[in-house]
């Protein structure tokens, strides 16, 4: 049976409307939030993470946010997943978070062009 829709979720699709659609797919106990097929934002425990470089990484910490670190249950390593938090001043802002979203989104596809292309596989 499927889930319910989130209502969490819903609200992030409200707020980055002004970006475009974007679209939300569970993952991993929290959710990713994807425009143009990659994935610019994850949510967890109701809060919204961007996808960051240095410079936006900078720019959000300036502004207060926290990086979301992953805690490894088997080794209880803490890992930087390379995602920080939206401002607050922005969960209430449509314009100001899809202005941060949008940045977010052209770090995801500088990091999409700068993998390597897979080789094709020759016939057997």
């Amino acid at each position: 049976m499927a889930k319910p829709p989130d209502p969490f979720h819903e609200f992030v699709a409200e707020l980055f409307g002004p970006m475009g659609p974007v679209s939300i797919r569970r993952m991993f106990g929290g959710a990713g939030v994807f425009r143009d097929g990659l994935m610019f934002a994850l949510l967890g425990d109701d809060t919204v993470y961007l996808k960051t470089d240095a410079q936006l990484r900078a720019d959000l910490e300036a502004e207060g946010s926290a990086a979301f670190i992953w805690t490894k249950p088997s080794t209880g390593e803490e890992i930087d997943m390379g995602y920080v938090s939206l401002p607050s001043s922005a969960m209430d802002d449509p314009d100001e978070a899809s202005s941060w979203a949008r940045r977010a989104l052209a770090v995801a596809k500088a990091k999409a062009a700068a993998k390597p292309v897979p080789k094709p596989k020759s016939p057997r």
